[in-house]
Parts: structure tokens; C-alpha cells; sequence
């Protein structure tokens, strides 16, 4: 029977390419379904032996471990070389935006607030 193995809404390209090599890798054998025509199924990929799950999720685990470092590795090097996109960049790049976000935040808090203050 088949088991779900691992949700792909949201999902880089990047990954689930990197989750369809690990896996065919190691010889375990998948099966993805996709969202449908309007986006309301669930896209995923599914083991055809559920006697893998195990063994499937620690590698998709372990690939994610690494993922996550190696992203966190390269932010570290992009704000030690001043390149990052900090808040402070975005209000330099884009000033009108960030005052329109800002503003709009202030009145929902405001709207959100008034009704137990008046």
C-alpha cells in the first residue's frame, strides 16, 4: 500500500530534484502526484513499499539537515561581505514601499485596536 512520504507544496525545484536522485539512489521507489488543474490536490511523493518509509525519511531527513546548513552557511558569508538583504538595504533600494507596508500595518493594528480603546 502506498504511504506518503513527502509533501511537495512549496517545494523548490532544486529539492525535489535532489529528493527524486537520493531516493533513486538508493533504490526506493516513488510515485508523485501533483495539485490538479486547480491547485487543491495534494502534490506529493509517495512510497509504493511502505516497508522503506523508514529508511526514506532519514535520507530525505539527513538531505534536509544539509540543505538547512549549507543555506544558513551561505547568509552568514553574504552579510559578512555586506551583500545580504537586511531591512535597512530595503528601505535604501525602495523607500516608498517600505513607508506604504509600514503605514498599512499601522492601521490594521490601529483597526484591530480602536474597537477596545473607544
Amino acid at each position: 500500500m502506498a504511504k506518503l512520504l513527502f509533501r511537495l507544496r512549496n517545494v523548490p525545484d532544486d529539492e525535489l530534484d535532489d529528493v527524486h536522485t537520493i531516493l533513486a539512489e538508493h533504490n526506493i521507489e516513488v510515485y508523485e502526484t501533483h495539485a490538479g488543474n486547480w491547485g487543491i490536490s495534494l502534490p506529493a511523493l509517495w512510497l509504493q513499499d511502505g516497508n522503506q518509509y523508514e529508511q526514506a525519511r532519514e535520507l530525505i531527513e539527513q538531505y534536509q539537515q544539509k540543505r538547512s546548513a549549507n543555506a544558513r552557511e551561505e547568509y552568514r558569508n553574504l552579510l559578512q561581505e555586506g551583500q545580504a538583504d537586511t531591512w535597512f538595504a530595503s528601505f535604501k533600494r525602495q523607500p516608498f514601499r517600505v513607508i506604504t507596508f509600514l503605514a498599512l500595518i499601522g492601521l490594521v493594528i490601529y483597526l484591530s485596536t480602536s474597537a477596545f480603546f473607544f
